[in-house]
Order: structure tokens, then sequence, then C-alpha cells
């Protein structure tokens, strides 16, 4: 890769985390505040800090995050480490601009639509954030620490850390709150699961036939989707096969399998969720019909 397209890549990272860092803020601030939600990792603890002692999101988020950085900075590698500060400093940043833009979002009161509506803008944001290498520290620096010198998953640390900081949120929420808090921590995680994912979800199948050569021509002619030919062995007979491995959206699945039993009902066919598909067809244009735009590979 030349020094210019490193840059490049560089540059839309710190783009994509800084939209990143903004929409968490915008959620904290318009959704968790204004309707008394709490949150887990270090957002829960500044919002402890701002209702005991009216400290600001903002400055409470850095005065935090500097000594976790600096106890965590060895473990976390140069590019971890600018990602890390910037994203802390960014989130601030927005934090404090957003409390003080005069935007309200009206839900009526309904805490329902209020942890919903936390759980995929937070969740969209710290999505976003992660799926290009950031993060904003705090939790995340904790966790690798006691992975690495207790052996303790991070996984494991991050729940019991949320769950504590849940628990202490109880003193400036009822738990009416915490339910609906609950609710909204469920949908976070599972947004930022699927930014992580990737959208463009797609269907993987191995096909084992004899007749690959038709299947594999009907795919790429009425599907317009590159077929790659595995060479393999039969475990039992120890004869030369020819395997078909292509990727296709959900939707299109119906129309392999028809390919797949005109040219052969007794074909062995594997099935395989592919949680991220890059490339033409997927996250780019599909080509024209009646262009073979695909080859083997």
């Amino acid at each position: 890769m030349s020094p210019v397209q490193d840059e490049s890549v560089k540059l839309i990272d710190f783009i994509m985390i800084g939209i990143g860092c903004a929409t968490m803020a915008f959620s904290l601030v318009v959704f968790n505040i204004a309707n008394h939600l709490a949150d887990g990792g270090i957002s829960g603890i500044t919002l402890i800090f701002r209702a005991l002692f009216h400290i600001d999101p903002a400055l409470s988020t850095i005065l935090i995050n500097a000594p976790l950085l600096l106890i965590g900075w060895r473990y976390l590698g140069n590019q971890s480490l600018i990602y890390t500060i910037y994203g802390t400093i960014m989130l601030s940043l927005f934090l404090w601009i957003w409390q003080r833009v005069p935007i309200q979002i009206d839900l009526h009161g309904d805490l329902l639509l209020a942890s919903l509506a936390a759980g995929v803008t937070g969740g969209s944001g710290s999505g976003l954030l992660y799926r290009y290498g950031g993060t904003t520290g705090g939790t995340d620096i904790v966790a690798r620490i006691m992975e690495r010198f207790r052996g303790v998953p991070m996984g494991q640390t991050l729940l019991w850390l949320d769950v504590v900081i849940l628990l202490i949120s109880l003193v400036y929420i009822d738990v009416r709150h915490m339910a609906y808090t609950l609710i909204y921590s469920y949908i976070f995680a599972r947004i930022v699961n699927f930014m992580q994912a990737g959208a463009y979800a797609a269907r993987g199948l191995i096909i084992v036939s004899n007749q690959y050569q038709a299947i594999t021509n009907d795919i790429m002619d009425q599907l317009e989707r590159g077929v790659s030919l595995i060479s393999g062995e039969g475990g039992y007979s120890h004869h030369p096969r020819k395997m078909i491995y292509v990727v296709v959206s959900p939707h299109e699945l119906h129309q392999v399998r028809q390919i797949i039993n005109r040219h052969d009902a007794h074909a062995f066919v594997s099935v395989i969720s592919v949680t991220e598909a890059a490339g033409e067809g997927f996250s780019f244009e599909i080509p024209q019909r009646g262009l073979r735009r695909f080859i083997h590979r």
C-alpha cells in the first residue's frame, strides 16, 4: 500500500470515529439524560457524577479516562492509543456541544420509546466507532489489564463492570427507570453487534456435485455471481472431486437451490451464514445482466 493510500485510510477512520462519537453523545444527552435512563461503562459513571455531584459529563469523561489511559497505554498499541485518545476527546467535545444546542425530541414521556431510540441511536454510533477501530477507552482498558494480569476474559470483566455501574445507578433512578435502562442496554448491544458484523449479510454455499460445471455456468449466467471451484477428495472413495463455493444474498438462495435441483437433485449442499460480504454485488453495484464480469477464481 502506498503512503498516500495509507493516509487516506486513516483519514476515513478519523472521520467515521468522529461521526460515531457525535452520534453516541447525541443519544446520551437527548435520550438518556433527558429521560433519566442510566448507562453502563464510563458513560454510566459520568451520569452518576452528574446526578450526585452536578459534574458535566463532558468534563468527567476526560477526568475518568485520563488516568486509565496513562495506566493502560502500553497495552493498547500505538494506533489503538491514538484512536482511543481521539475518541475520548471527540466524545467529550460532542457531549459539551449537544448539552448546549437546544435540541429536544418530545417522546411524550414514553420511556419505552426513549429506551428504543437511545438503544438504536447510541448503538449505531458505538458500532460505527468500533467498526473503524476506535474506542472511547474507559472500561475497555480495565478489561484488557484484567485479561493480561489475571487471565479474566474481557467480555466477563466488561459484563461485571456494567452490572456494578448499573446497580450503583439506582442511587439516582428508580427501579422503573432501571427496567427501561436494561431494555436500552439490550437494544444497544444488538445494534453494536449488527454494525460490527456488517450490513451486507449473505449466504455462502459449498456444493458437491458431479454436475458442477453445469451448475457453475447457470449461477454465473443467471445470478451474475462469482464462483470458485475447489479441488477436493472423497474421504471414503479417495476420488478427486470438484466443489463449488459461491456467496449470494439471502433472497437469491432459493434460486440457487432451483439451479442445483435442476441439474443434480442428490447434490450435497452446505449453507453457511456469512456475517459480512464486501465487494462487487454486495457493497458495490451489481453488474448489468448479460455482462460476464465474473470469472473462475
